[in-house]
């Protein structure tokens, strides 16, 4: 499935999303990052959506700009966002600032060593981050991405990725 396909899919109440994806997905509409970020970060937001039709016609314009690492890399970054978000969300909304304190004891390794540039990593793995809703997250990997010279243009610029996927699914799903 194309990105067109996708947009005739979406109703009337997501013409807004119709629109949106029209432009997010291109340089233009995307300022501050290069076409393979883009590609990169739209995939690694088209897994965390969990939307099949999403992640099918996502995955079919990124395959055109994105590497087998790249690809990989973008499930990684899903991945492994759809666990430390979960823990990290918890350690942060808690009460009882102890668990703060505690040490995580799980496996990251694939954020030191992603296959692929670390700040294209860093990029996937803030929008997953804001689609989950991971405050702790996003300040980490904003942190990481603006230290390796991503300007504020380019972190915004992934962040309207993740919420236009995110509301095509969730468009999609409501029918």
């Amino acid at each position: 499935m194309s990105i067109s396909a996708l947009k005739t899919q979406l109703g009337d109440h997501a013409k807004d999303i119709r629109l949106n994806l029209g432009s997010v997905l291109s340089e233009e509409g995307a300022p501050g990052l290069q076409p393979v970020q883009i590609a990169a970060v739209a995939l690694a937001c088209a897994y965390a959506t969990r939307h099949p039709a999403i992640i099918e016609a996502i995955g079919a314009q990124a395959a055109e700009h994105l590497s087998p690492e790249y690809q990989q890399a973008a499930k990684a970054a899903a991945t492994i966002m759809g666990m430390n978000n979960v823990y990290y969300r918890f350690v942060h909304l808690a009460s009882d600032k102890e668990y703060g304190k505690m040490p995580a004891n799980l496996r990251m390794n694939v954020i030191g060593n992603p296959g692929i540039d670390k700040v294209d990593f860093e990029l996937m793995c803030l929008a997953v981050s804001a689609v989950n809703g991971c405050g702790l997250c996003i300040d980490s990997h904003v942190h990481e991405v603006e230290k390796a010279g991503v300007s504020k243009q380019g972190v915004q610029s992934s962040i309207r990725i993740a919420a236009v996927l995110n509301a095509a699914a969730q468009a999609l799903t409501i029918g």
